[in-house]
C-alpha cells in the first residue's frame, strides 16, 4: 500500500503489483465497487471474471416498481498490438465446461484506487494501458475509459454483454425476449419487450464502429452463486462489439445509460472526472473529524456509498421538496441491501455525521420519520416498493440514539422541535404496547417484543417459517435502547418546558433501570440476553450486553461495566469485530458457508460482525478512559481489510474463527460507520488529551 498527500490527486493507492499475488485465484476473489448516489452501482473482479449475479458495470437505480435493474452485465475487451501476436483478452469467462479464463491477470501491473475509484495498470511489451471504471453522480451513467500511456497505436474491440434483469433475480432467468437494436448516427440503443427503459451506449474517442452480430453466450458460470446454493449458469446476449484505435493522445470511453440522450451528453469524459474528482476533494474536506491521507479518511469515501437519493420513491422527493428539503436514506450494503431503518439509524452518525454531512443527516431522519407507524419507523423498503416493512422492535429505538448524536454534533434544535410531537408519540405507543407483541411490561416497566414468525431484532435470521434466533420477551440491547431513548426524551421535554410530561417519562425511566438491575444480572458474571422468553432466561453469551454500557444513557450500575468487558474481550472480540456467540456454547457455529439455510444457522451463532466493535470501543473507553492505544489496536486489522474483499470498504461479517475470511455484503454501512466513526473518536481524544497535557 501506498499513502500519498492530499495535495496530489491520489489520496491513496491498494495497489497489486505483478508478483504480489502467486496465483490468479487471489485477484478473482476481490471485487471493485463503484456507486451512484441512487443506490445504482457497478461492481466486478480485479481479474475481470463476472462471479456473481451482482457483478455488471451498469446496475440501474429505476423508478418504482422496478428497482435495480442489470442493464450492463459485462463488456468483454479485446485488443489487437501492432507486433502480430494474437489478439489479447482483458476481460475473463467461466462457461459451462470450460475452465476459468483470466488473461488480464498476466499483464496486470496494478491495481489501484484513485480517491475510490478503480484503476487498473496493464502493460503489454512496451505498451502500457489504463482502464478506469466511473459513474456519473446521481445519474444511471457509467463511464469506462482506456487511456495509452506509452507504446504504439493499438485496435480494441468492446462487446456489450447483457441480460435486463432486476439486481436479485437469478442468473438463470431468460433473456428477456427480443432485444431491438436502434442506430442513431453514432449513438446506440438496445431495447427489450419490456417495461425497463433501454440501455444508451455511445462512443468518445476515435472510430466509433459499431458490428452488429447479434451473438449469445450460453451458460456463463457465475462461481460464487454456484458456492452459496443459488442457480449458477445464465445466457448473455451481445448485439455487436465496437472496433477503436486507442492512441496515446486520445483516450477512449464507452459510455452506458438509462437516462436521456441530453443528460448522457451534457456530461463527457472530461468533465465527468474532474467533476467526480471535485466532489471527492470536497467529501474530505468537510470530515474535519478525519486527519486527511489517513485509513479513516479512505472510510470517508467509502461511506459516501452508501448515502443515497431514494429517487424510486418518487413521492418523497415531491413531499421532501415541497417542504424545502431534499430527500435521503442508507444503502444498508452493497451489492444486495436496500435501505433498512434499524442500519440507518445505527450507521447516521458514522457515515453523516463524522463526515460533516450534516444537512445530509437531517434529510435522513425527516426520510425516515415521514414513515412512523403505530410508533414504528419501517424496518426496510424492499426492493421497488414504495412502502416500507415494519416488523422491527429496535430500528425506532435507534431512531431517538441517532437523533441526540445529530443535534449534539450539528446544533440543529430546529429538527429536534419538529420531530419532538413524533417522538412523545412513539414513547405513548410503546407504553400502551403497538405491533409484534412490542410494548412495555407494567409489572416491571422492561420492554418486551416478539411475534410468532417474528424476528424482531437485528438478529433477525429466517429461513422460511424457521425464526434461528426469535429472542422473544426482553432483549438485553432492546431494553438498554428503550432506557436511552426514555432518558433522552425526558431531557428534551424539559428543555422544551414540559415538565409534567418529562416527569412522568422519567418516572418511566427509573422504574425500567431499576428492574433491569434485577432481572438481567447473570451470576455467571454478565447479562442475560432475553428475560421471560420463550424458554426463560437466556444466558447465551452475546455481545447484545454491551449496548447496556455503551449508549449516551448506560442503563447498568457502573461497577460491573469491568466484569461484562471482560467476559466479552474474552469470548467474543476477534481481529475483526465481535462474535454474535461464545464458542463455548453449543449452538456456536465457527464458519458462515454452504447453503442459504447453512448461512442462516451461522448468521447470528457465531459469525463476526464488525460494526459491533464500535460499541466494544465505546464500553472500553468508558472503562479504561485513558487508554486510546488499545482502543486504536482494536481497529488495526481493518486497515488491512481494506485491500481484500471490497477494496476500500469493510464486509458485512467474517468467519469467527481463524482465518476470519470476510462473507456476506463485500460492503456494509455499519461496518465502514463504527469503524470510521471509532477511528474519528479515538483521534479526537488524542487530540485533548495533548492538549490538557500542554496546558
Amino acid at each position: 500500500m501506498k499513502k500519498v498527500s492530499m495535495g496530489v490527486k491520489l489520496l491513496r493507492r491498494v495497489g497489486y503489483r505483478r508478483g504480489d499475488c502467486p496465483d490468479y485465484q487471489a485477484l478473482v476473489d476481490k471485487e471493485w465497487l463503484v456507486t451512484n448516489g441512487l443506490g445504482g452501482y457497478a461492481s466486478g473482479t480485479l481479474a475481470g471474471v463476472i462471479t456473481r449475479g451482482f457483478h455488471g458495470y451498469l446496475i440501474a437505480a429505476l423508478p418504482t416498481p422496478l428497482g435495480r435493474m442489470t442493464m450492463l452485465n459485462d463488456l468483454i475487451e479485446e485488443l489487437e498490438l501492432p507486433n502480430g501476436s494474437a489478439p489479447l483478452h482483458l476481460s475473463g469467462e467461466e462457461r459451462a465446461n470450460v475452465p476459468l479464463k483470466a488473461p488480464a491477470v498476466e499483464y496486470l501491473q496494478e491495481f489501484a484506487l484513485e480517491q475510490g475509484n478503480p484503476v487498473w495498470s496493464f502493460q503489454f511489451h512496451e505498451t502500457v494501458l489504463e482502464k478506469r471504471v466511473l459513474m456519473i453522480h446521481r445519474q444511471n451513467t457509467v463511464h469506462i475509459n482506456y487511456r495509452l500511456r506509452g507504446g504504439p497505436d493499438i485496435r480494441m474491440m468492446l462487446r456489450p454483454c447483457l441480460n435486463f434483469r432486476p439486481h436479485e433475480a437469478a442468473v438463470s432467468t431468460p433473456l428477456a425476449g427480443n432485444y431491438a437494436l436502434t442506430v442513431f448516427e453514432d449513438v446506440f440503443e438496445v431495447r427489450s419487450q419490456t417495461n425497463i427503459p433501454p440501455l444508451r451506449m455511445m462512443l468518445y474517442g476515435c472510430d466509433k464502429a459499431l458490428t452488429v452480430d447479434r451473438t449469445q453466450y450460453r451458460q456463463v458460470v457465475y462461481r460464487l452463486e454456484e458456492t452459496r446454493g443459488y442457480a449458477a449458469h445464465g445466457d448473455l446476449w451481445s448485439p455487436g462489439y465496437f472496433s477503436v484505435v486507442l492512441t496515446s493522445t486520445e483516450p477512449v470511453t464507452f459510455v452506458a445509460s438509462t437516462e436521456s440522450w441530453d443528460s448522457v451528453r451534457a456530461v463527457p469524459p472530461d468533465f465527468a472526472q474532474n467533476a467526480e474528482h471535485i466532489r471527492r476533494r470536497k467529501l474530505l474536506r468537510q470530515a474535519t473529524q478525519v486527519p486527511p491521507g489517513s485509513p479513516a479518511a479512505e472510510l470517508v469515501l467509502a461511506a459516501d456509498q452508501f448515502i443515497i437519493v431514494p429517487e424510486g420513491r418518487g413521492e418523497d422527493s415531491v413531499r421532501a421538496r415541497a417542504a424545502g428539503d431534499d430527500v435521503r436514506s442508507i444503502i444498508a450494503g452493497y451489492p444486495w441491501f436496500t435501505d433498512w431503518g434499524r442500519d440507518t439509524m445505527i450507521t447516521l452518525e458514522g457515515l453523516a455525521l463524522t463526515t460533516g454531512r450534516f444537512t445530509e443527516a437531517g434529510y435522513v431522519l425527516r426520510t425516515f420519520t415521514h414513515y412512523i407507524r403505530r410508533g414504528l419507523i419501517p424496518n426496510m423498503f424492499p426492493e421497488g416498493h414504495s412502502e416500507g416493512l415494519y416488523h422491527t422492535a429496535d430500528a425506532t429505538l435507534w431512531l431517538f440514539h441517532a437523533i441526540a448524536r445529530y443535534v449534539e454534533t450539528s446544533g440543529d434544535r430546529l429538527l429536534l422541535e419538529h420531530l419532538l410531537p413524533q417522538l412523545e408519540l412513539i414513547v405513548d405507543w410503546h407504553l400502551k404496547g403497538t405491533d409484534f407483541g412490542i410494548g412495555v411490561d407494567p409489572q416491571d416497566s422492561l420492554l418486551r417484543q416478539g411475534a410468532p414468525g417474528r424476528q424482531l431484532t437485528w438478529m433477525d435470521a429466517k429461513v422460511d417459517d424457521w425464526v434461528v434466533t426469535p429472542r422473544r420477551g426482553k432483549a438485553v440491547e432492546i431494553n438498554a435502547l428503550w432506557y436511552n431513548a426514555l432518558c433522552h426524551v425526558g431531557k428534551w421535554l424539559r428543555q422544551a418546558g414540559r415538565d409534567q410530561k418529562a416527569s412522568e417519562i422519567e418516572k418511566q425511566a427509573s422504574l425500567c433501570r431499576e428492574s433491569f438491575q434485577s432481572r438481567f444480572w447473570c451470576k455467571a458474571g454478565y447479562l442475560y440476553d432475553v428475560v421471560d422468553g420463550e424458554d426463560g432466561d437466556d444466558a447465551s453469551l452475546r455481545p447484545n450486553q454491551l449496548f447496556a454500557i455503551s449508549l449516551d444513557h448506560p442503563i447498568l450500575n457502573e461497577e460491573k461495566w469491568g466484569t461484562v468487558l471482560q467476559r466479552v474481550q474474552a469470548e467474543l472480540l476477534t481481529p475483526f469485530g465481535l462474535r454474535s456467540l461464545a464458542p463455548s456454547d453449543k449452538n456456536f457455529k465457527p464458519k458462515y458457508e454452504g447453503s442459504l439455510r447453512d448461512r442462516d444457522a451461522a448468521y447470528h451463532q457465531g459469525t463476526v460482525w464488525p460494526w459491533l466493535i464500535g460499541p466494544f470501543i465505546d464500553v472500553w473507553l468508558k472503562v479504561h478512559p485513558s487508554d486510546f492505544v488499545a482502543a486504536e489496536q482494536f481497529l488495526g486489522n481493518f486497515k488491512l481489510h481494506l485491500g481484500e474483499s471490497a477494496i476500500g470498504s469493510i464486509a458485512e461479517i467474517f468467519d469467527a474463527e481463524p482465518p476470519y475470511a470476510p462473507r456476506g455484503c463485500v460492503a456494509q454501512a455499519w461496518s465502514v460507520s463504527e469503524v470510521l466513526r471509532c477511528l474519528a473518536k479515538i483521534e479526537a481524544l488524542k487530540k485533548n488529551s495533548k492538549v490538557h497535557s500542554a496546558g
